[in-house]
């Protein structure tokens, strides 16, 4: 079950980074500042969730 758990952190942190890698390409932002961004707990729309 722990193993699981790390697997899905794993994948869900490489969605965070590819979505940050993309919009970074796009608006000319830094990956690191996106991802902070899209962490965020407070965002506008925290209660979304990723595919």
């Amino acid at each position: 079950m722990i193993k699981r758990k790390k697997e899905h952190m794993d994948l869900k942190n490489q969605i965070y980074r590819t979505v940050a890698s993309s919009t970074a390409i796009e608006t000319g932002e830094s990956i690191r500042e996106l991802e902070k961004k899209l962490k965020n707990k407070e965002s506008k729309f925290n209660w979304l969730t990723l595919a």
